[in-house]
Formats: structure tokens, sequence, C-alpha cells
């Protein structure tokens, strides 16, 4: 950010080229940022440099955070205690045995799936990350993480979340989990990011969605590959996931 910052930041942002123009919006917005952030509403009638400025900074911090973990697993689910004890467990078992192979464990860093997760990486002695979202009613982090961030935007957020890791594990969830099943597969399929093992566990949970995706997408509509629904595997029990990720983790 200071290499930016300190670019010759005297020539015309309008005619200048990409990044003098780059260059002196952020260093506008740094210099304007308010204290108490509005949020954006709508569409904005003009350039805020400051809001730039912010995301530019959140992304720089992010990928500095994630940057720090060589092997990682991404664990998604729901922040709501309504699934049944043996579903936290069986995060909490599956985040322990990762993280005793060596792998750090990142979650959204509240509640749920995510501090079963974080929970069995502390106790273990491993890395145990969380990347929150800053709301107005302030989410409370778990007790479990040895580091975490929070943000301000949520695509900030995703984009850590979803290039922070080898592997990818999904247990049961809202429309976040959906969002960001849906995210990574996108991900993958176009080739943007290289191919991970992609676990969705608890079949009777998926399979409705997973039926969906074959006889909708697939079969009636051609919407999809048929290789496209080999980019994710359905587990039921943690020896599953696990020997699985093992198996396929290529860093």
């Amino acid at each position: 950010m200071r290499e930016i910052m300190n670019d010759d930041l005297s020539r015309d942002p309008v005619t200048g080229s990409a990044p003098e123009r780059l260059a002196s919006v952020v260093h506008e917005g740094f210099r304007t940022m308010p204290v108490d952030r509005p949020p954006l509403v709508c569409k904005p009638r003009k350039i805020e440099s400051w809001r730039i400025f912010k995301i530019l900074s959140e992304f720089i911090e992010g990928f500095d955070v994630i940057r720090r973990y060589g092997l990682a697993a991404t664990f998604f689910g729901s922040a709501r205690a309504t699934l049944g004890n043996e579903m936290y467990e069986h995060a909490e078992e599956l985040a322990a045995r990762l993280s005793k192979k060596g792998f750090a464990v990142i979650t959204g860093g509240s509640s749920g799936i995510m501090q079963a997760a974080n929970k069995g990486a502390y106790e273990t002695g491993g890395i145990s990350v969380g990347l929150n979202i800053n709301l107005p009613d302030a989410q409370i982090y778990n007790p479990y993480l040895t580091e975490h961030f929070g943000f301000d935007h949520f695509f900030v957020r995703k984009v850590m979340l979803t290039y922070a890791s080898e592997v990818y594990v999904y247990f049961p969830g809202g429309f976040g989990t959906l969002d960001e099943f849906f995210e990574i597969v996108t991900l993958v399929q176009t080739k943007k990011i290289r191919k991970v093992p992609i676990i969705l566990f608890d079949k009777e949970y998926w399979r409705p969605l997973l039926t969906f995706i074959e006889k909708k997408l697939y079969e009636e509509h051609a919407a999809i590959d048929r290789g496209d629904m080999e980019l994710y595997t359905l587990v039921d029990t943690v020896d599953e996931a696990y020997d699985y990720i093992v198996a396929n983790v290529s860093c």
C-alpha cells in the first residue's frame, strides 16, 4: 500500500495511465476516508475514492493473513445450533484430525459448525483462523481462534474464504453455505481456480440438492456437463471425509 501511495500522484487521474489513475484514487481515498463509513445503498453517482481505498486495503490485509498458511482446510456450515449435537461433533473431529495432519482450519469465525471446526483445531494445538464480517449488530467471534480478521465487505471476505485452502468442507447450512458451495464449484468448473477436493458432509441433507442438479440441470436441460457432477464428493462419516482429503489434496 505504501508503494502505491508513494507513486507519482501529481498526474491527471483522468488522462493518466491505469496505474496512475489507481494510485491517485487510492491516495485520495486514504486522505478522505470518513470515520463513520456509510453503506453503499445504491449505484453511486460518483467515484468514492475512500471506498475504493477501503476495499483495496481489505484485500491486501486479507491476502496477508491467508498467505501465512501453506496447507489449509476451509469449513462451511450453519451458524445456528439447529443441526443436533452429532453433526457438530463430526465437524470438530474432522477438523481435529486434519489439524494433526498439518492443516490450518479456516472458518467464518462465528458459531455453529464454524465454532465446532475451530474448536477441533484449537484443542489439538493447531492453527484455527476466523474470517468474519463486520455488521451493525456485532458478530461474536468464537473462543477457539488463534487468529481472526473482520471484513467490512462480504465479497472481499468471500474471496479470502474461497482462495485460502486446499480443501473445502461443507456441512449442512443455509443460504450462505449454499452460496459458498456454488461459488467454489463454479470457480473450479470455469478453471478460475485449480481443482481441489470439495466435500459435502451428510448424505441425507445434500442428496435432494444433488438429485435436483442431476435431474434438472443435467438430464432435462443440459445446463451442465456430466463431469461437473464429479467436482464434489458426498460423504457420511468423518473417516470417509478424512481419507478422501488426505488422498486427494495435491499440495
